[in-house]
């Protein structure tokens, strides 16, 4: 079930997702290196976020992987 607060499109930093996916800030980010999380998008200089479609994406996979 993903949170009804997750908008359909656009942009999460990484800040709002940890709100959705209870992990740490150094795990999400292995999670990226190693291909588990998607990969972010620069939206500016020091403006790191990812696409909204692929976070609703990993919350379903990751709550099919805990079933």
């Amino acid at each position: 079930q993903i949170p009804t607060d997750i908008p359909n499109i656009g942009f999460l930093r990484l800040p709002q997702i940890l709100k959705f996916i209870p992990i740490g800030k150094s795990t999400w980010w292995q999670w990226v290196a190693i291909g588990k999380a998607p990969k972010s998008v620069k939206l500016g200089p020091g403006i790191t976020a990812w696409k909204i479609e692929d976070i609703r994406q990993l919350i379903v996979d990751l709550q099919a992987a805990d079933s």
